[in-house]
């Protein structure tokens, strides 16, 4: 037996055509061309692959079973070619091939992925790498090229050679189990030392950007985690009480798992946001389209029911 020929791309459209119709008469109206030339390049096709494709016996055509297993790959095939020339316009238009984002921690996980969801949508041919860090980490990712585009936390100094903007706040609020013993305290009696004698639960950094800097640590116990997940996960288990952004314990304070502790010696912080990337590397059109859905889905996140502080 002969090797199969190539197959042109034109040849693959015919094919996805007459089966996308139910037949040879539809696919040339969908493509506007003779019914003639559909039948020709079918059974070019066919004469090439060294198969029936179509069973001419019925009424309108029918894939053959070897039809149906050549159908997935024109579709997949034609599919790419697609993707291509999609990838190759956008690249002409100055689109970028692939886009590099680091976030912090706190940013809210449903802001971001309604965000991605919508980005996806927009730019299907552009690549996207993600990366969640904490405090100076999302920072250093932008400055040893790691990420194109950040959005960042607080920073004591600003490095040279990065651009920054304010994007937004997170509402930082201190929780605990319900069964916790600052949880008990009535409002006003939370004082300072207090809270020194209970266990702090404190989100800590790998990055020399802030290593060493504490950001609202009123207690001498500390435990020091570097993932937020954890954090969360130990103060749902009532070892230590710590601070949280609002909307990511919004449920466990609905649902009784964690208690919002009363005011005294304790209040609800803003933690600061940033947009950043390296001054020589602006973002480009799906960097800045970007940036603006995520400065947008993060106003949305506030509730109009906030807790009270």
């Amino acid at each position: 037996m002969s090797e199969p020929g190539l197959p042109t791309l034109d040849q693959l459209r015919l094919l996805l055509a007459v089966v996308e119709t139910g037949s040879f008469s539809g696919a040339a109206r969908c493509l506007n061309r003779r019914q003639s030339v559909i039948s020709y390049g079918i059974a070019n096709l066919e004469a090439q692959l060294g198969l029936t494709l179509f069973d001419r016996k019925q009424r309108r055509p029918v894939l053959t079973e070897a039809g149906r297993a050549i159908l997935a790959d024109a579709r997949q095939i034609t599919a790419r070619v697609e993707s291509l020339r999609a990838r190759a316009r956008g690249l002409g238009e100055g689109l970028e091939a692939e886009l590099s984002l680091a976030v912090d921690v706190m940013f809210p996980t449903c802001a971001l992925t309604r965000t991605l969801h919508r980005f996806a949508s927009a730019f299907p041919t552009v690549g996207l790498r993600l990366r969640i860090e904490a405090l100076g980490a999302v920072t250093q990712a932008v400055l040893d090229g790691t990420s194109n585009l950040a959005i960042t936390g607080p920073l004591a100094r600003v490095p040279d050679g990065l651009e920054r903007r304010r994007f937004g706040v997170v509402r930082l609020i201190p929780v605990a189990a319900p069964g916790h013993p600052l949880a008990a305290m009535e409002a006003g009696d939370i004082t300072l030392a207090a809270l020194r004698e209970q266990v702090q639960l404190v989100l800590t950094d790998r990055s020399d950007l802030t290593r060493g800097q504490d950001f609202a640590v009123h207690s001498a116990r500390t435990w020091r985690l570097s993932d937020l997940g954890a954090k969360h996960a130990l103060l749902r288990a009532g070892i230590g009480w710590g601070n949280m952004p609002e909307a990511m314990v919004r449920e466990d304070l609905r649902e009784g798992r964690l208690v919002m502790l009363p005011p005294g010696a304790l209040s609800a912080d803003l933690y600061p946001l940033h947009l950043s990337h390296r001054t020589a590397m602006p973002p480009g059109t799906a960097g800045r389209w970007l940036a603006r859905e995520l400065e947008q889905s993060l106003a949305e996140d506030a509730e109009p029911d906030r807790l009270s502080a």
